[in-house]
């Protein structure tokens, strides 16, 4: 018999994510068999599933926590923005659409099927499935055709556990505020709360819990402590995106407006002798900086002229001048080269845009998404490289000769004759130890090789154990319904 809980907000950024993954893996360490679903998800930092499609970088996270493969039942709907109006509509893990926000609340109910369809399929394979919202079910202005929080709650009849965030103030307001504006059979579908990210003595918050639960008659489930190791787990929000302090090796990253798949940053800033430093739009790229990383894009034309705009193009050729290294993935490889070519409008209206000029190689965009998990060898070491490629266009020139991978039987990326400039369309490559340390001894001196994905590990399992502590997982687990 399969149950159901799902995790909503009281608004966004409160810390599902980690909550889901956290109390999955303390619920896979009781013995049960534990899924992660989100209906919708909206996030430019995807991950490749061994089904051959796309789903947030959380849900795959959370699988890992669950101990399983991520696959496209896990978060059938997915929302990548490509621009402040519109989006990309990933269904089943493969391009359905691209919509104007307008548009897409207009035709988001004919989604719910789907997003059911996924649903049942993952609680036929499983024990307990644990669901997370978006955003925040008070924002009733958007309860009309909901499939994210209330709406799917509502279709599939799973009970609901609201989180609210300490950390910003007005915790109190954010949960029974919630429950004034929510309908009652929405407010009916609530069976219990609990607060994240506290920092102190969370007994000074007793008398907080009280009021809430005589406010709303929902069940308290605790008070969860600031998570202080949040950081070591792969960030799936932009904002989660930050500066992290380490060794003297300094690899600049700069912010652009449409980054995705950024999750190739969280390997190195778990390097205790490598400092990552996102450079915000107005900075200047840093003069001390060992490597310049460009990372992908949603939009890279767009992102490219925004590039320009902040005078990053300048900063770059005064790091090249200094002898510094670039590295450009995905959207950022694109960057380097000569020529973008967008002849059929597929990030916009048709186009051809010069690129940056460091490397000697043209881009052409194509209707047709690549989607591929692969494995790769690091040619100058034999290092084995495991990561995903996920884009648009076709990318060839004379520094496709110097390939720094073999990819599938084939070369993959391109350096200029120096090496000290590259680019390839392969994420995730430094989650390779191996390949990790021999990149980046290149910046300085030979690094210790440090196991990355063990520590990702180490970190669910201490998530777990915090949230043991401090949250009645039995009593969320009484909370579930169940499914049918």
């Amino acid at each position: 018999m399969t149950k159901a809980i799902m995790i909503q907000g009281a608004g966004s950024n409160v810390g599902k994510s980690m909550l889901v993954a956290g109390i999955a893996r303390a619920c896979v360490r009781r013995g049960l068999s534990v899924a992660p679903f989100k209906p919708q998800n909206m996030s430019n930092n995807a991950a490749v599933t061994t089904d051959g499609g796309e789903i947030g970088r959380a849900q795959a996270l959370q699988a890992l926590a669950c101990g399983l493969e991520p696959i496209v039942d896990m978060n059938p709907v997915l929302l990548k923005p490509e621009s402040e109006v519109g989006a990309q509509v990933v269904v089943h893990g493969k391009r359905f659409a691209t919509m104007k926000a307008r548009d897409y609340g207009k035709q988001k109910e004919k989604l719910l099927p789907a997003v059911l369809d996924s649903f049942y399929r993952m609680s036929a394979a499983h024990d307990l499935i644990i669901i997370e919202g978006a955003g925040s079910p008070a924002e009733v202005n958007l309860r009309a055709g909901d499939i994210a929080n209330m709406g799917f709650a509502s279709a599939a009849n799973v009970p609901v556990v609201l989180i609210g965030d300490i950390d910003r103030g007005g915790v109190i307001a954010q949960l029974v505020g919630t429950h004034a504006v929510l309908p009652a059979d929405d407010r009916a579908l609530i069976r219990g709360f609990g607060i994240n990210k506290f920092r102190g003595d969370p007994t000074l918050f007793a008398d907080g819990m009280t009021i809430i639960e005589d406010a709303t008659g929902w069940t308290p489930l605790g008070i969860v402590p600031w998570f202080a190791d949040a950081w070591k787990l792969p960030a799936e929000d932009v904002m989660d995106v930050t500066s992290r302090k380490g060794g003297p090796i300094k690899i600049a990253v700069p912010r652009l407006n449409r980054i995705a798949n950024f999750d190739d940053l969280d390997p190195l800033s778990a390097t205790p002798e490598v400092s990552v430093e996102i450079i915000e739009a107005g900075r200047p790229l840093p003069g001390d900086a060992d490597l310049i990383l460009i990372p992908g894009s949603k939009s890279t034309i767009a992102d490219l002229a925004h590039f320009r705009a902040q005078g990053w193009d300048i900063d770059l050729a005064a790091h090249m001048r200094r002898g510094g290294r670039v590295l450009g993935i995905c959207g950022g490889y694109q960057m380097l080269g000569q020529k973008i070519i967008d002849d059929d409008g597929i990030e916009g209206a048709p186009s051809r845009v010069d690129g940056l000029g460091l490397l000697d190689i043209t881009t052409v965009m194509k209707p047709q998404k690549r989607l591929a998990r692969s494995t790769s060898t690091y040619l100058p070491t034999g290092d084995q490289v495991t990561g995903y490629e996920i884009h648009i266009g076709e990318t060839s020139g004379p520094d496709c000769d110097r390939a720094w991978l073999s990819l599938d039987g084939r070369g993959e990326g391109a350096a200029s004759p120096d090496g000290k400039i590259m680019g390839c369309y392969l994420h995730g490559l430094f989650t390779a130890d191996q390949f990790r340390a021999a990149f980046l001894a290149q910046l300085g001196a030979p690094l210790p090789v440090i196991n990355y994905a063990q520590g990702v590990e180490d970190t669910l399992d201490q998530l777990a154990t915090h949230l043991e502590t401090h949250m009645d997982i039995d009593q969320l687990l009484n909370l579930a319904g169940t499914v049918g």
